[in-house]
């Protein structure tokens, strides 16, 4: 049967960027209310949870959440290094509202502050599990990666290095990629348990739809569990939308799919505008598209090898525009983008067992590679140029064609 289109006509697509524009501009509203509301005190009382903690000579910056029931948001402070503060510990503080503009408050600011107490708080089930995972292991880097992968956390400056020394920060950074894992588990195993169930009681339900509901709602407690990262919010909304066209019969990898779904993030979440994770994510699956939309007719088996390098080649120019950092050990991103779809289940597995060091040693020999570091960075005009020609690709084979040539050879003149 032929997929059908999202949009009857021109009429009901116009309805619906309306719609989305109106929506965008309600939530900005209310996100003026609430900085009118912050910056009317000149000084303002707050409890905050810290969700990092970046390290200075004489200081240290923490990255902070604010904790109130109506006005949350992220901001960035100081604090003395002789203050042992830990990662999701809570603290009550004043912060200075001088000067602070209505941009910067939906970007995310730094803030001065002063007077942070500790606060003896109840531990919440992410605290728990962040330290029965660091219990795990002895040292604090290895400890930063895997809260990182299990709940969102920050990773220390040392596992940033290396991931990006690898190429795989993306790896770290919970994504679409590592939500696409965790269906894939999730679905296989409550397909092992509903399967006896589906065939004696309801063989008439459509069976792979009930398990994808089920898999949506799980997903869904677990980003409301690491508090909607942007970049597994997207995926998370691509995930119910694809549903949503599956059942319809309507198309589901498409670029107007996509804008939709960007569209309505940012009209629900006006922060994440900000927000580089997401427009990362964004990027990925724009080229994941572009890759289906010319190689659909390769060998299968020819498409899964080439998958990952041609992302990975094709995102090249746009990482390097943000992050200089350039090495050739960052070749081997691909294969490891495909060993961590065996690694990340496994790892997590061990850590329900307690068996979640097995890998520390590794890890640490890894941790410990002098690796040639080189700062190469994508010159505006051609990140401009990179990407016209990326969305031009989306109607032309031309512009395609031109698009590989432009990465193959800023590939060549990255590593050469």
């Amino acid at each position: 049967m032929e997929s059908l289109p999202l949009f009857k006509d021109k009429k009901e697509k116009s309805y619906f960027f309306i719609s989305i524009f109106i929506i965008f501009c309600v939530n900005i509203y209310l996100h003026f209310i609430d900085y009118k509301r912050f910056t009317n005190i000149e000084v303002f009382q707050t409890d905050a949870i810290i969700l990092n903690i970046y390290e200075k000579q004489k200081y240290n910056v923490l990255k902070l959440q604010t904790q109130n029931s109506d006005l949350g948001f992220t901001f960035f402070t100081s604090s003395y290094t002789n203050h042992n503060y830990k990662k999701l510990q809570n603290i009550n503080l004043f912060i200075v509202t001088k000067d602070i503009s209505f941009f910067q408050y939906l970007k995310g600011f730094y803030g001065k502050s002063f007077a942070l107490t500790l606060l003896e708080t109840t531990t919440t089930k992410k605290q728990t599990i962040y330290n029965y995972i660091n219990s795990q292991h002895q040292n604090k880097d290895i400890s930063s990666l895997y809260s990182a992968l299990f709940l969102a956390t920050n990773i220390s400056q040392n596992i940033r290095e290396v991931c990006s020394s690898f190429g795989i920060s993306h790896l770290v950074a919970i994504s679409g990629f590592h939500l696409g894992v965790i269906s894939f588990v999730l679905y296989f195993l409550i397909h092992l348990i509903y399967k006896q169930i589906h065939q004696k009681y309801i063989p008439y339900r459509n069976k792979r739809f009930d398990i994808l509901i089920v898999v949506s709602i799980i997903l869904f407690s677990y980003l409301l569990f690491v508090d909607l990262v942007p970049s597994l919010l997207r995926a998370f909304v691509m995930f119910v939308f694809g549903l949503f066209l599956l059942r319809n019969n309507i198309k589901i990898f498409s670029f107007e799919t996509l804008l939709i779904i960007v569209l309505f993030i940012i009209a629900l979440f006006p922060r994440l505008l900000f927000s580089l994770s997401l427009w990362f994510s964004v990027t990925g699956v724009f080229y994941i598209f572009l890759f289906i939309h010319y190689f659909k007719n390769m060998n299968k088996y020819l498409q899964f090898l080439v998958f990952n390098f041609w992302i990975y080649f094709a995102m090249n120019p746009i990482v390097h525009y943000f992050f200089e950092d350039t090495s050739l050990m960052q070749l081997y991103s691909p294969i490891l983008t495909l060993l961590f779809t065996i690694f990340y289940p496994l790892v997590a597995f061990l850590h329900l067992i307690q068996f979640g060091w097995l890998f520390d040693d590794l890890l640490l020999k890894v941790l410990d590679l002098n690796i040639v570091v080189e700062s190469v960075e994508t010159p505006l005009w051609f990140f401009i140029i990179y990407a016209l020609v990326s969305f031009y690709s989306i109607v032309s084979k031309k512009g395609f064609i031109v698009l590989n040539i432009a990465f193959l050879l800023f590939s060549l003149k990255l590593y050469l």
